[in-house]
């Protein structure tokens, strides 16, 4: 590895656990006045498809190829983690605000320890938060590494054509989500 290739994964690292945008171009994007067009020309790497899921809760099995056209938040999360729990009336309340149009939520949810593998205790849970949009169980996490991610919780962005423009991970950040999604929701409307 070369010294270039360390620093610049440092810096990747780095991103990742403030939870910024792993995009300097759309960071810059994020912080311009709302009526400046969304510059979708600052998206990612095309997002991984979901992969070994098992138990569909809310939906039938979902492929990102089913979503394209639409903005997609993928939201990995477990019932257990107290900082998950935190996340979800945000969730829950931004697929509320856009999902009629054409915003969706997918909800990956990776087990930490061995009961949260119960598709009865991952169905309490999303009654208990009023969970509506689809959520899939990874209980083998394979969805989880094909998507590299390792935090709990965790939200990707994903445009209509299936890129990656944003990713967080951890609480807050709410409003720059919100703001996100809007943009990329009016861009080509």
């Amino acid at each position: 590895m070369t010294l270039r290739s360390l620093a610049a994964s440092a810096a990747l690292v780095a991103l990742c656990l403030t939870g910024a945008a792993a995009s300097p171009a759309l960071s810059a994007e994020m912080t311009r006045a709302p009526d400046v067009p969304f510059a979708v020309a600052a998206a990612q790497a095309a997002a991984p498809d979901f992969v070994g899921l098992g138990n569909w809760f809310n939906s039938a099995p979902l492929k990102l190829a089913d979503l394209r056209g639409k903005v997609v938040l993928v939201n990995f999360w477990t019932y257990g983690c107290v900082n998950c729990v935190n996340t979800l009336p945000h969730v829950v309340d931004l697929y509320a605000k856009y999902r009629d149009r054409g915003f969706v939520v997918v909800g990956i949810h990776t087990p930490e320890f061995p009961f949260e593998r119960s598709a009865s205790n991952v169905q309490a849970a999303l009654k208990r938060h009023g969970i509506t949009y689809p959520v899939a169980q990874d209980n083998d996490s394979r969805t989880w590494n094909a998507w590299h991610n390792q935090y709990w919780p965790a939200q990707y962005i994903i445009d209509r054509n299936g890129k990656i423009v944003l990713q967080h991970a951890g609480e807050g950040q709410y409003e720059q989500i919100d703001r996100t999604v809007a943009r990329l929701l009016n861009a080509n409307s």
